[in-house]
């Protein structure tokens, strides 16, 4: 299993579009293969930071999810919130292995 952790910087003025923005991602990974982990907005205070994990059985898995980006009209319009409502200032990914009990 390989987990993608994406750590966002977010207009905290935008968290509304962000959720948005989340929830279309947290099904479309459901829907092509992979697990969803949640995404993790800011609780108290003022806060840029947010994350998203989530996990394929493979990095194949999550190639083979990722190839969809830019083609698939639901991605498409998913990446749509996020570029149109400039909820997202920037992202970085970072892919970890789970050691589990």
């Amino acid at each position: 299993m390989i987990t993608c952790v994406v750590h966002y910087v977010i207009d905290p003025a935008k968290t509304a579009d962000f959720e948005r923005f989340a929830t279309r991602w947290m099904d479309l990974v459901a829907r092509h293969g992979g697990v969803h982990h949640g995404y993790f907005l800011p609780a108290e205070g003022a806060s840029d930071a947010a994350l998203a994990l989530f996990s394929f059985p493979s990095l194949a898995d999550y190639e083979t999810y990722r190839a969809r980006f830019g083609d698939d009209p639901e991605f498409v319009e998913a990446d749509r919130i996020r570029d149109e409502s400039g909820c997202v200032v920037r992202y970085d990914r970072t892919f970890m292995r789970p050691l589990l009990p």
